[in-house]
């Protein structure tokens, strides 16, 4: 987590769309690049620094409409039950989301994807999860593939049918736990929506039993686990995302000993969330303490309009370095290659690497690389190439 690799006076060359080589300009100068390629396109980053672009790897940014209400709520001190209670929170934008067109749900959350590009978003895992009902959760995934097949960004979707329990099944949780596993996942599925299944296993949501019965049912159609656990109570779900060997079980607030035993040697990526406990004045997870007993941190916005909106990666190192104490390289990895773990394409993103996709921003000159934290409220990016091609110059000089 602590360890980067950096390298000084470098080159590095795109083909295709891939990283085809990369080194020190020392090592450029001997290359036949520049000999037998003599109209490649040449980018001064003298003085910069090139970073391989974020991995967001947890947001729900497909959504109608925005609950600054509910934030002034929050200043004058209503909990997140109690706003839940009153009408407010997911059920809020189920509403709000059910009331809007296909069409214009896809206009306001492209928008948001062209500003996480340009603060250096290479790659996004989105949620459905405001829909609540078969026809408005189809109709979020469907916003979601719209936006893999029309943006730059790499897109991965992930059906959150269990994100709440709407109202017309408060009185009989299992009944809808029954319409996800019967209705909804097969319908997903069918029309091949979703990379991932997701439940919000905690306090006052759903129980352990509830996720590992969506859990398997999603393992039968090929849909791989994420969970939400632990964001509001010791609730079993970091445990439970293990046992279904999910990709990532994220936010994390309430992890103690035990939990941190499951995750030990597991595949699972503990995924933190810090955008959220800042915007909610939440506790913040033991970052430190699972680090020291090894293991791997990724940091995610958690983009949505009640508890974090923004999807600003850059600030969210930050936060790991002020809230979780975590080193600038720790931060640096969390939002990078473990990331894109989190997300199953570590493979292909999240680094610098020869063979990998393309996707990279250029800082303006700064100092060092500790600076992108550093200076957490300073938009730093110059340059975004994504899948090798030029997106944005954002600064000439």
């Amino acid at each position: 987590m602590a360890v980067i690799s950096v390298i000084s006076d470098a080159y590095l060359y795109i083909r295709d769309g891939l990283i085809s080589e990369f080194g020190t300009m020392k090592e450029l100068q001997k290359s036949k690049i520049l000999i037998q390629n003599p109209q490649v396109e040449t980018i001064d980053a003298s003085g910069k620094f090139v970073f391989p672009s974020f991995c967001d790897s947890h947001t729900h940014l497909v959504y109608s409409g925005s609950r600054e209400v509910e934030y002034i709520d929050k200043i004058r001190g209503l909990s997140y039950e109690e706003i839940a209670r009153r009408g407010g929170g997911i059920l809020n934008s189920a509403k709000r989301l059910h009331e809007t067109s296909e069409d214009e749900l896809y206009s306001q959350s492209i928008n948001r994807i062209d500003e996480i590009i340009s603060s250096g978003t290479g790659a996004v895992e989105i949620k459905s999860g405001y829909g609540l009902n078969l026809a408005d959760e189809l109709k979020m995934l469907r916003v979601i593939r719209r936006i893999k097949n029309n943006s730059p960004i790499e897109v991965r979707a992930t059906f959150l049918g269990a994100h709440a329990i709407p109202d017309e099944y408060k009185g009989d949780r299992s009944k809808y736990v029954d319409l996800i596993i019967r209705e909804m996942i097969p319908a997903v599925v069918s029309e091949d929506l979703a990379d991932f299944i997701d439940v919000f296993c905690d306090r006052g949501f759903f129980t352990v039993e509830d996720t590992e019965r969506i859990l398997s049912a999603g393992k039968k159609y090929g849909l791989t686990a994420k969970l939400h656990a632990n964001e509001l109570d010791y609730s079993g779900g970091i445990q439970t995302g293990v046992k279904f060997n999910a990709l990532s079980v994220d936010h994390l607030e309430f992890t103690g000993d035990e939990e941190i035993n499951a995750l030990s040697g597991s595949e699972t990526m503990p995924t933190l969330l810090p955008g959220s406990a800042f915007f909610l004045g939440m506790s913040d997870p033991p970052v430190r303490k699972m680090i020291n007993a090894g293991l791997p941190i990724a940091l995610a916005s958690d983009f949505n309009p009640g508890s974090s909106p923004s999807g600003n990666m850059k600030l969210i190192m930050s936060l790991g370095c002020i809230k979780l104490k975590m080193l600038p390289e720790e931060v640096i990895n969390a939002v990078t290659i473990n990331s894109a773990y989190a997300m199953g394409i570590s493979e292909t993103h999240g680094s610098i690497a020869i063979g990998k996709v393309a996707n990279l921003f250029i800082t303006k000159e700064i100092p060092s690389y500790e600076f992108m934290p550093y200076a957490f409220g300073s938009n730093l990016i110059d340059t975004i190439v994504l899948k090798g091609n030029i997106i944005r110059k954002l600064d000439t000089k």
